[in-house]
């Protein structure tokens, strides 16, 4: 086990480089943010002063050796439009409003799928079955934005503003834009865990503990999904990663303050080290998650640590 969550570890450390240093490289190319800083009337000399102040005139090298040796402290530099550290801002947008989304999403992503799924296999072609996947099929089909507003439209306007359109501070306020983000993988999920029990029902094993007597709630849940679980877990673990960036869309249809709406802010801003410090936080928030996932593997299933 030491040595499977070594190579787990050194494989995040690479993946997280990797990520931060093509991120560095990309957003150069999105152009010049001293031009932003300086009236449109701006000589070359004045744009050339704005440069050097920002530090862009240096060799692109010598910018990316700064970068590596200051970003394992947190250090991402002042941000360009609003000269604070680029890291205490993207923390402070992102907790508590974008973890409070995001925490609510994977609840209800996560959780509810495992008696749905549970359910819609133990009643095969019965009507919760059908439910479950025309459901499901619904909402991985839709785009969520386009959810979004067909939920903003229901519950805010048709509804006479049951639930608030936009905004954040009361509970009522997380609802939408968490059922939002949590659509697609919930159903995801659903179908992931009734397609897995429907397999495992079927084991040899499974008929034996119901000869025996013990009670099918046991059956299903201790035997049964204990070992349908292991694609749920690996699928969940990237569904929860993509669901961390997902709430740059849903933070701008829901006018949610969280850290979605500052990147949305700082790109075409060409804001360098907020890109950089919030695509960094990312990056160890998705590797985090699924590192953990991997070691949860690696204990239901033995076999998972050789790879």
């Amino acid at each position: 086990m030491r040595a499977f969550l070594l190579r787990r570890l050194l494989h995040a450390v690479f993946v997280v480089w990797g990520v931060v240093t093509v991120v560095f490289f990309l957003v150069r190319l999105t152009g010049d943010p001293a031009a932003l800083l300086v009236d449109a009337t701006a000589t070359r000399e004045e744009v050339a002063r704005a440069r050097h102040d920002l530090g862009l005139d240096r060799p692109l090298l010598v910018q990316y050796a700064d970068f590596l040796a200051a970003a394992p402290r947190g250090d991402f530099g002042l941000s360009i439009r609003e000269r604070r550290p680029a890291m205490r801002m993207v923390l402070e947008h992102f907790w508590p409003a974008t973890a409070q989304l995001a925490l609510a999403a994977i609840v209800l992503s996560v959780v509810l799928p495992i008696p749905l799924g549970v359910v819609a296999a133990t009643h095969r072609h019965g009507a919760l079955d059908h439910l479950s996947r025309l459901g499901s099929l619904f909402l991985q089909s839709m785009p969520s934005f386009w959810l979004g507003l067909m939920l903003i439209l229901l519950f805010a306007v048709a509804l006479g503003g049951l639930l608030p359109a936009y905004g954040s501070g009361t509970l009522s306020h997380l609802i939408l834009p968490a059922l939002t983000l949590a659509a697609a993988p919930l159903a995801q999920n659903v179908r992931l865990i009734r397609a897995g029990m429907l397999e495992v029902l079927q084991q040899d094993y499974v008929r034996t503990a119901r000869a025996k007597g013990l009670a099918e709630r046991g059956v299903v849940y201790r035997h049964a999904f204990r070992n349908a679980a292991g694609p749920f877990l690996v699928v969940s673990g990237l569904s929860l990663g993509f669901m961390l960036s997902g709430t740059i869309v849903i933070e701008t249809v829901f006018s949610w303050p969280g850290l979605g709406r500052l990147i949305v802010q700082a790109v075409p801003g060409r804001d360098f080290p907020v890109i950089q410090a919030a695509v960094f936080l990312f990056a160890i928030l998705f590797v985090a998650v699924n590192l953990v996932v991997d070691v949860l593997q690696g204990l239901l299933d033995p076999r998972a640590r050789v790879f």
